[in-house]
């Protein structure tokens, strides 16, 4: 069976970095992105970043580009989010995910996620 696990969260201070870590089960389609997202507490679960592996192509929203890199070891079945210059409004539960797209990441939007993990949680102070 699919199965996500995140891991490689924990507590920060501002500006420093995490690596998160998601290692994945039977995804074995190249026609699958794989993602981050993230929930703050009282908030909505908003798109981080995806990468598509067919062509190792990113999508990295606005509000981390420049800070966040996602990358993938397809050898290992294992997702990478390296997450430098945090900031405490980077507080929150990350999670990866799964979703099928046709030619590239699906839009980083939850319903077009089916498949997610449980969650490590960040926590950046100031």
């Amino acid at each position: 069976q699919v199965q996500l696990v995140e891991s490689g969260g924990g507590s920060v201070q501002a500006g420093g970095s995490l690596r998160l870590s998601c290692v994945y089960t039977q995804i074995t389609s190249e026609s699958y992105g794989m993602a981050w997202f993230r929930q703050a507490p009282g908030k909505e679960r908003e798109g981080v970043a995806c990468l598509w592996p067919r062509d190792g192509s990113t999508d990295v929203a606005d509000s981390v580009q420049g800070r966040f890199i996602v990358s993938r070891d397809a050898a290992e079945s294992t997702l990478y989010l390296q997450m430098n210059s945090l900031k405490p409004e980077d507080t929150g539960t990350y999670y990866c995910a799964s979703g099928y797209g046709r030619y590239r990441c699906p839009p980083l939007e939850r319903n077009r996620f089916n498949l997610w993990g449980h969650g490590t949680q960040v926590i950046v102070s100031s």
